[in-house]
């Protein structure tokens, strides 16, 4: 029996999924701040894909300095709240920290990285200004982190920004496919108004690009397009009855939760399938929603799990259950869901076997696939000489180029599928180069002082 009640309204809904990482408070700042070595050469920064100085913001916290704290963070990743926030910190940075070699807590450093742009973003302190107009600009195809984070780096260069972002909102998984425990919508569109008054950069919503004569006008139009999309809906499992009612994917029924919250149904028994960090949320997010009995279920052992450990703990914290080495087979019922058949596995030299004559039925009434994403096909496609791997990733250089040299891309479409802070740090480093390239210079970052 789930521990949580399913939601009657917004605050019950708040109360369930109560932020894992509540922003500090100033107490809590200075006393934490407090215990951070300074280190020379520190490793957390080393671990951090963005590289921000997290011994100076550190510092700066504890001498009272919070908007100095704010401008290292933001000089470094331009959704600095964000990811404050929704990183797992537990494996970068804090996951890096020298107190772990002596058994001790890491320094808090997503929580105090969180409370300086919190406070950075809440009292609307100024931090960039816009590079001197140039008559250069540059089309963003994605408004997720990627996409704006290279927004921002062009916009402090002079360089017009178009992002055209499908969706009704930008900042891609942070407001559509992250647990609301990592982060509420409000902090992550307050990120965003920020960075727009700031950078001025211009966002078309609702605006799909992916058409050949779209995409030509797009070209003629503009000086450089940037490739930012993330990855499209979950794959199929290709198993009978996978198309019945209540077999929805995991990405999907996030961002349903993310728009409606408590009115997003969820059943009374809930299976989620596979073992990444997307089918921990998944799981853990169906706990919440006042699910009466959840099970994960992965084909690979449990050490195979791509999924982050301390995400496996939140997820068994609020109830759920595991099964390891089992694969689906066929999922059960007439038009809706009423169970689903698996079959154990095992694995030889890295390869998974069935084992035959293993299989059993659970009952359930909502089946939730993590397995995956499919790549942006159509878009991909239509974009002349545009090579991708075997994966469908798109290949480029160093500089973030393509092999269209019209076209630049980051994140997801390039990396597949890792953590907001990598496509922060994507987006920003193809700004860099496109701005180098389309101004014929060396380029630093302005900041207010």
């Amino acid at each position: 029996m789930s521990e949580y009640k399913p939601p009657k309204n917004e605050k019950e809904f708040e109360q369930n999924f109560d932020q894992i990482k509540p922003v500090m408070n100033k107490t809590e700042a200075i006393f934490e701040s407090s215990r951070c070595l300074f280190c020379y050469d520190a490793p957390c920064v080393k671990a951090c894909p963005t590289f921000i100085d997290i011994p100076l913001f550190i510092r700066q916290i504890n001498n009272g300095n919070v908007k100095g704290a704010a401008k290292t963070i933001f000089y470094s990743n331009y959704l600095g709240n964000t990811c404050g926030k929704v990183c797992p910190t537990e494996v970068l940075c804090e996951g890096s920290c020298v107190y772990i070699k002596e058994g001790v807590k890491p320094v808090e450093i997503g929580r105090l990285q969180n409370y300086a742009t919190n406070k950075a973003i809440t009292e609307k302190i100024k931090i960039f200004s816009q590079g001197e107009p140039v008559k250069k600009k540059v089309a963003i195809i994605g408004g997720g982190p990627a996409g704006l984070s290279c927004a921002c780096e062009l916009r402090s260069n002079g360089i017009e920004a178009d992002i055209f972002e499908g969706k009704s909102k930008a900042t891609g998984l942070a407001i559509h496919g992250i647990a609301p425990y990592k982060i509420a919508n409000q902090e992550v569109d307050d990120e965003l108004e920020y960075l727009l008054r700031q950078f001025g950069f211009k966002i078309h919503f609702n605006h799909y690009v992916h058409g050949v004569e779209e995409l030509r006008k797009i070209e003629k139009e503009y000086d450089a397009v940037f490739i930012g999309v993330g990855n499209a809906n979950t794959t199929m499992l290709n198993i009978p009855g996978e198309n019945k009612k209540n077999v929805v994917g995991a990405i999907e029924i996030i961002e349903q939760l993310r728009k409606k919250h408590h009115k997003t149904v969820f059943g009374n028994k809930v299976v989620v399938l596979g073992g990444g960090n997307t089918a921990m949320d998944a799981a853990s997010e169906a706990a919440r929603m006042g699910s009466e009995a959840v099970i994960l279920a992965y084909r690979r052992a449990k050490a195979d799990m791509k999924g982050y450990e301390f995400e496996f703990d939140l997820a068994k914290r609020v109830g759920v259950k595991a099964y390891f080495n089992v694969a689906p087979v066929e999922i059960l019922g007439d038009e809706k869901v009423t169970g689903i058949k698996f079959i154990k596995t095992k694995s030889e030299n890295g390869v998974i076997t069935n084992i035959q004559g293993s299989e059993f039925t659970e009952e359930c009434d909502m089946i939730i696939k993590a397995t995956g994403q499919s790549r942006h096909f159509g878009l991909l496609h239509n974009i002349e000489n545009l090579e991708t791997d075997e994966e469908g990733r798109v290949i480029v250089n160093n500089e973030f180029r393509t092999t269209n040299p019209k076209y630049y891309a980051g994140g997801d479409a390039v990396n597949g599928g890792k953590e907001v802070v990598n496509s922060v740090a994507e987006g920003k480093s193809a700004g860099k180069n496109i701005s180098k390239i389309l101004l014929n210079k060396t380029l630093s970052l302005t900041l207010n002082t």
